[in-house]
C-alpha cells in the first residue's frame, strides 16, 4: 500500500509538478477554445450543404463526413503533421493539431446536426415559406432553432469527446495536459503527475458531465 502511494499519490511531487501541468492545462483549454467552435461552425455549415438537391454533389458531401469520420484522429493528426512537409506544407504543432481536430469533428458536427434537421417535419418549412420568409430565412429563424434544441445532449457529448480527445496532441510534442505530465513522470520517475493531470481533466469536465445529463434527462421526459 505505501508503494502505491508513493508511486502514484506522492504529494511532494505532484506539488513539484504542478506549475508545468497548470501550462500545459493552459494549452489544453485553448484547444478546447478553438476546436469546438470551429467543428461546431464546420459542421453546421457541411450539414447545411447536405440539403442541395444535387445528387452528385449529395453524395459527395455525405462521403466526405463518412471518411473523416472513419479515419482515426490520431492516424489524420499524424498524417498531416508529418505527411504534409512532403509536399512542401509545413504546420507548426498547434496549427496541424487544429486542422485535424476541424476535419474530424465537422464530420461527426455534420451528421449531428443533419440529424436535428431531418427530425423537424417538413411542414414546418411548407408553413414557414407560406408565410413569405425564402429558404435561407425559414431555415435560420424556424428549422435550426428547433433542429439545435433536440439534439443539444449530442452536441455536448461530442464537445465533451473533443475535450478528452486534446490528449492526442502530445504526439506533435504539443505541451498539452498529458505531454506536461508525461514530461514530470519521465524527470520524476513517478506517476503521481499522470494522477495529478487525471484529476485536472475530471475538474474541468465534471460540470460538463453533470450539465448534459441534466439535458438528457429534460429531453427524455
Amino acid at each position: 500500500m505505501e508503494s502505491l502511494i508513493e508511486n502514484f499519490f506522492n504529494i511532494n511531487i505532484m506539488t513539484e509538478a504542478f506549475p508545468l501541468l497548470l501550462r500545459g492545462l493552459r494549452t489544453t483549454i485553448l484547444l478546447c477554445v478553438i476546436v469546438i467552435p470551429l467543428g461546431l461552425i464546420g459542421g453546421l455549415f457541411v450539414a447545411l450543404l447536405t440539403n442541395i438537391k444535387i445528387k452528385i454533389f449529395y453524395y459527395f458531401v455525405i462521403s466526405a463526413i463518412d471518411f473523416f469520420r472513419a479515419v482515426p484522429p490520431l492516424v489524420l493528426l499524424i498524417f498531416i503533421y508529418s505527411g504534409l512537409p512532403f509536399a512542401g506544407i509545413e504546420l507548426s504543432p498547434l496549427v496541424a493539431v487544429c486542422l485535424s481536430f476541424f476535419l474530424n469533428n465537422s464530420a461527426y458536427y455534420a451528421e449531428i446536426f443533419r440529424a436535428g434537421i431531418e427530425s423537424i417535419g417538413t411542414g414546418q418549412m411548407h408553413a414557414a415559406r407560406s408565410t413569405g420568409l425564402n429558404h435561407i430565412k425559414s431555415m435560420i429563424y424556424i428549422i435550426l432553432p428547433q433542429s439545435i434544441r433536440n439534439v443539444l445532449p449530442d452536441l455536448l457529448s461530442n464537445s465533451l469527446e473533443v475535450a478528452k480527445l486534446t490528449s492526442i496532441a502530445s504526439v506533435v510534442a504539443l505541451q498539452e495536459l498529458l505531454y506536461s505530465a508525461d514530461m514530470a513522470r519521465s524527470i520524476s520517475y513517478n506517476s503521481s503527475p499522470i494522477v495529478l493531470a487525471a484529476g485536472m481533466y475530471l475538474i474541468m469536465l465534471w460540470p460538463v458531465v453533470r450539465i448534459l445529463s441534466r439535458l438528457e434527462h429534460r429531453v427524455g421526459r
